[in-house]
């Protein structure tokens, strides 16, 4: 068991300790097959009473919900748009014209320009991130590449996964009905469950198990990992 560079092995959350045992791979192509991923590197590794936490990633992109950039063609409002957003250190969010394109295309028009235009009014009273509050968990889950996305994504913007839960549903019964399984968002400065198995208790419990982003956020190749009570 190897920790990623800079991330810790093990956590306290609510007086109790947790193993996050990340789980590395081949990188994931669009035509490969979640299920089979998940059989090949993580259903001898779980044990009764884990929880397996796969990356929204993985999931997209195996759903072919990836494109390459110059498959997209951005409109001028999404050229105008992309140059207010506010980029952050762990990704570019929505600050490029094809990651802004596609949340046009995901979330709708009016949708993306009300959750603009709200966001400019708080930011002038001092509050932030109602633009992904009112645009949404679609908004919110669009990678765009950075400098340290490993190829072929480097190139390529991947939207969220569908169907979420159903996923989590599904690879629950793959790996046995004794593990959990969460399809999560997680990022260095946050997180989000976007589908799991757990309850919300159980939702709120892994973000903080997960808060310091144990995978990483760039060239590690571990879109998924475990977490175990010690």
């Amino acid at each position: 068991m190897q920790a990623n560079e800079g991330k810790a092995l093990e956590t306290r959350v609510d007086g109790k300790t947790y193993a996050r045992i990340p789980l590395r791979t081949r990188v994931v192509m669009p035509n490969d097959d979640l299920d089979s991923v998940i059989a090949e590197y993580a259903k001898d590794a779980v044990q009764p009473g884990d929880l397996l936490f796969v990356t929204e990633k993985i999931v997209a992109i195996t759903q072919g919900r990836s494109y390459r950039l110059d498959e997209i063609t951005p409109r001028p409002l999404a050229r105008f748009l992309s140059k207010h957003v506010v980029r952050t250190s762990y990704g570019i969010g929505l600050g490029m014209p094809e990651t802004m394109e596609m949340a046009l295309r995901e979330c709708g028009t009016l949708r993306i320009l009300f959750a603009a235009g709200v966001s400019v009014l708080s930011k002038a009273i001092g509050r932030t991130g109602d633009f992904y509050r009112i645009a949404g968990d679609k908004a919110r889950a669009i990678d765009g590449p950075t400098k340290n996305t490993i190829p072929p994504y480097n190139e390529a913007v991947v939207l969220g996964p569908k169907n979420p839960r159903d996923v989590a549903l599904r690879v629950q019964k793959l790996v046995g009905g004794a593990v959990d399984v969460a399809v999560v968002d997680i990022n260095d400065i946050g997180g989000n469950i976007l589908g799991s198995t757990l309850d919300k208790a159980g939702e709120r419990r892994l973000v903080q198990i997960l808060g310091d982003n144990p995978l990483g956020q760039a060239t590690q190749s571990t879109p998924m990992g475990i977490v175990r009570e010690v």
